[in-house]
């Protein structure tokens, strides 16, 4: 395969192997049903009891899964301000996303270059990933202002971290002897990236995307709790306004579409991993 590369076989254009059928097991629908009513009774008992009991809190502070569900169908104002704030968080989320998504594959090619590149660069991003969001909102506010723009940094700043480091993860674990072979072969620096790093890191780049699809949609959030101004709501300031005139329904939902919207596009990214290099590779695990 190594040789088949060299000469401009893409992997990506190889056939696909035989697939073999999977059965869906009674186990994959009945344990997470499982979970779910677990969860379900667990926050009923929270509810009725377990807020009183345990936190000396009012029940009406959390109000039943069922009456949540209701609310939001049934009255317009939460249903709609919900829906409208689902549009611009997902907006955020996805354009936030996206930039992490070109800064950090960019970051790890630069890092995977050079071991000296790495060492200098490398700590600067774990510092930036260890940075409480918090601390420097003050600075966020004062250079970007308190709107959109804010709020997608927040959003980048969030998720780029497992897409600089799965990817760098991923072209450096293209094996020792294909690299040798492409050194005999005189290839250069862009067509070993091509060629040989990139596919093999395939499969480490798009888990880093959905761990950070994931992480976008809480950067979103966040950035609106903490960036409230303008006239583009998000769920986390629908969820925010809910909380300070005490409508717990309208922020209990808006907590479940965040979480929906944030599943939503982990799901997303593990099916578009499988399009891109689903057919070319397969996992060891069964």
């Amino acid at each position: 395969m190594s040789e088949e590369i060299l000469h401009g076989l893409d992997p990506l254009d190889a056939p696909p192997p035989v697939e073999r059928k999977k059965r869906m097991r009674p186990i994959d629908i009945i344990g997470p049903l499982m979970i779910f009513a677990l969860f379900l009774g667990l926050w009923e008992y929270i509810r009725r009891d377990g807020l009183r009991r345990f936190f000396n809190k009012p029940k009406f502070l959390v109000p039943s899964p069922v009456t949540v569900v209701d609310k939001f169908f049934s009255n317009k104002i939460i249903h709609d301000r919900l829906i409208g704030g689902l549009g611009w968080t997902t907006l955020v989320s996805v354009i936030g996303l996206l930039i992490a998504i070109i800064i950090g594959i960019a970051l790890a090619v630069l890092l995977s270059q050079s071991k000296w590149i790495e060492r200098s660069i490398f700590p600067y991003m774990v510092a930036l990933q260890a940075i409480p969001i918090l601390a420097i909102v003050p600075l966020i506010g004062t250079v970007l202002g308190y709107g959109m723009s804010a709020r997608i940094f927040v959003c980048v700043m969030i998720s780029i971290f497992p897409i600089v480091t799965n990817t760098l993860f991923g072209l450096m674990s293209a094996e020792s002897s294909q690299h040798d072979l492409f050194t005999l072969r005189k290839a250069s620096r862009w067509t070993r990236l091509r060629k040989l790093q990139f596919p093999a890191a395939m499969p480490s780049i798009f888990t880093g995307f959905r761990i950070s699809a994931g992480l976008s949609v809480i950067g979103a959030v966040v950035g609106e709790q903490l960036f409230q101004q303008g006239s583009k709501p998000g769920l986390g300031i629908v969820m925010d306004q809910f909380r300070q005139k005490a409508i717990w329904e309208g922020t209990y939902a808006g907590l479940i579409i965040a979480s929906l919207l944030g599943i939503f596009m982990f799901v997303f990214f593990g099916w578009l991993s499988k399009v891109v290099v689903g057919h070319w590779y397969e996992s060891n695990r069964s």
